[in-house]
């Protein structure tokens, strides 16, 4: 048995019946390149010879009576691969809207937390002889580098990997441990590190995280970030439905750098301008257009020699992000988010690494309900939290293959949240940069006008960034 880190069991406690806290990635595949022809069987022999090298594929959950700790992983006696592998197909003409249509149905189903927490979803007949593979985990298990991570194991370098031998399987699952055992190890853990242990260790960090944020705060010729709270409702500030909607855009990789280069600014920066761009556009159409910035949480990996001691998947915290809406010049947006990336930097420095990590070690499933149920109220009234989140993650810049299918594009999606129904994840792979847009279907029912955005916003700021030489 493992226990799951605070960080990781936060995304078990926050989940309720609309908030889904599982992840996904969309693989666009070109079958043309599998050696002997594509079948799914080559697919799904692919994905069941990786298992010895993917030990999350073959855990499940023990949750502890009475909530007296956290949940643990075990290794599941009853593993059913074929229950994780499926096959559907897409109606003709397969377009990757009618993809996202699907992946969208798929996203607003639960994962069984009585089963191992993945599904891989190989969906056939897309359009131009593809194939899209959809592969979904709870975060509780994975974040976005851990995500990566576990994907260089699936995918190879070339369509037959130099060594084509399966690892040798030689797992023995462990039985599912009674209450009894439990409440046995959750005891001992607490008795070798106590709560008051625990809050007297981690609070020198947290007090040095609250006096550093007001420092930087104070110093008035530091640019600073988006402050929670402070910030206009949108359509998807709202009580989330367990319906989800799902969008895909593309960018060509290469412009972007030439634009970050011509406004002297980092990708990210130029990901989010055009995203701020495109959700412009939006709230224009659906006229709900905020008169002043509204606030993106960018999550943050935090994986460094400060939290190497941390046994957890997700090693992520968060800043803060104004998007300036409200504005329509295009070199003034550029101007705002990088004077608010920059503030939203120190200020995250200023919190350090660990802090976020510190508080999931030391919250309990109480205290994560409450949060959820505050978040849920805030949803329909008082003030909000943030609007959105944005996550950019970085992606290879060489190209990829599965079974032998040659890895078209990577389309990433991260969950909406209580209260803020909207989640763009960006990643890059080879020459392009690839959006995932995911929403409350009834909270963003233009979400696919919202992803053509994307375009139209790229093409502005390539505009504008001809303008700066």
């Amino acid at each position: 048995m493992r226990r799951l880190s605070g960080m990781d069991a936060a995304f078990l406690y926050l989940e309720t019946p609309t908030t889904h806290m599982h992840v996904h990635a969309v693989m666009m595949l070109d079958p043309s390149t599998v050696p002997g022809g594509y079948s799914f069987e080559k697919i799904k022999a692919h994905l069941a010879s990786r298992l010895p090298d993917l030990l999350e594929f073959r855990r499940r959950l023990a949750y502890v009576p009475f909530g007296l700790h956290r949940p643990v992983w075990f290794d599941d006696p009853d593993f059913d691969f074929d229950y994780h592998v499926r096959r559907i197909a897409v109606p003709s003409p397969g377009s990757r809207e009618q993809v996202a249509e699907i992946v969208g149905d798929i996203a607003s189903r639960p994962l069984d937390h009585a089963r191992p927490l993945w599904e891989f979803y190989v969906i056939e007949g897309v359009e131009n002889g593809a194939v899209a593979v959809v592969a979904r985990m709870h975060h509780a298990t994975i974040d976005g580098v851990s995500g990566s991570s576990l994907l260089t194991t699936i995918l190879d370098l070339e369509p037959e990997p130099v060594d084509a031998t399966p690892a040798t399987d030689d797992w023995k699952p462990e039985h599912k441990p009674s209450d009894m055992e439990l409440l046995q190890h959750a005891i001992m853990s607490r008795l070798r590190r106590p709560l008051p242990l625990a809050l007297a260790l981690a609070m020198p960090n947290l007090l040095r995280a609250a006096v550093g944020v007001v420092r930087v705060r104070r110093d008035s010729s530091r640019p600073s970030g988006g402050t929670p709270f402070n910030t206009p409702r949108t359509p998807w500030n709202a009580p989330l439905t367990p319906h989800r909607r799902v969008a895909f855009a593309t960018v060509p990789l290469d412009e972007v750098k030439a634009i970050k280069d011509a406004f002297g600014c980092t990708v990210n920066d130029i990901v989010l301008a055009t995203a701020t761009r495109a959700l412009r556009h939006y709230l224009l159409g659906v006229d709900a257009l905020p008169d002043r910035p509204l606030l993106a949480a960018c999550p943050v990996s935090v994986r460094n020699d400060e939290t190497a001691d941390i046994d957890s998947a997700n090693k992520v915290s968060a800043m803060f992000v104004s998007l300036p809406t409200h504005l329509d010049d295009v070199h003034e947006q550029v101007a705002h988010i990088r004077d608010a990336t920059k503030g939203a930097k120190q200020e995250h420095h200023a919190v350090g690494a660990r802090t976020l990590l510190d508080l999931g070690e030391l919250a309990g499933p109480r205290s994560f309900g409450l949060a959820s149920r505050l978040l849920g109220g805030l949803a329909s009234r008082g003030p909000v939290p943030i609007n959105l989140v944005i996550s950019n993650v970085p992606g290879p810049p060489f190209p990829l293959y599965l079974g032998g299918a040659r890895l078209i594009s990577l389309l990433p999606l991260g969950p909406p949240i209580e209260g803020a129904g909207l989640n763009i994840t960006v990643l890059s792979y080879l020459d392009r940069i690839d959006w995932g847009f995911i929403a409350c279907r009834e909270l963003v029912p233009g979400l696919q006008d919202m992803a053509h955005a994307v375009e139209d916003a790229h093409h502005d700021l390539m505009k504008a960034a001809k303008q700066q030489v």
